[in-house]
């Protein structure tokens, strides 16, 4: 038998995000909320492949769901939305329902740009958003095409009950 949610005094999630490169000169990169040099990504949002990946890690673990599920790509007044502001949008309703982030840890997976002048800067922006410390690393494709195609991002969560 299993312990009811409320016994439980904390929770893992584990999130996945991916988007292509992007053609459109317009499009700019942002992860982790920073602006960085290069081509942008595709998606309905501005595609900040960190910030979405720690957000379904951290539904996830709260038991809410996932980042398409509460942020769906078919709702119009989501085009070009800030992930940040999703990402504490997940966060205050999982303070809702009783957990606070512990941490949430992400890998990006991309060869260019080097994100490491910029991590910093990174999980300042995700930990404010996400309530909670947030760590990134950046690893690189080692030559697998597949992975070329554009920058993948994986995030375990962490919450605690409150």
């Amino acid at each position: 038998m299993t312990e009811p949610i409320a016994a439980v005094p904390f929770r893992v999630g584990q999130g996945f995000d991916v988007h292509p490169w992007s053609d459109d000169p317009d499009r700019r990169l942002v992860l982790g909320g920073v602006v960085l040099d290069g081509p942008g990504l595709v998606g309905h949002s501005d595609a900040d492949v960190a910030a979405h990946a720690c957000t379904d890690a951290l539904l996830g673990a709260a038991g809410l769901g996932d980042i398409g599920q509460l942020f769906p790509d078919s709702d119009p007044e989501l085009a070009g939305a800030d992930s940040l502001a999703l990402l504490a949008e997940a966060a205050h309703r999982a303070l809702a329902a009783g957990w606070r982030v512990g941490n949430i840890d992400c890998t990006l997976i991309l060869d260019a740009p080097k994100i490491g002048p910029h991590k910093d800067e990174m999980m300042r922006r995700l930990a404010a958003a996400a309530g909670g410390p947030v760590t990134i690393k950046g690893k690189r494709t080692e030559g697998v095409a597949g992975l070329a195609g554009g920058v993948q991002g994986h995030a375990v969560a962490l919450v605690v009950a409150t």
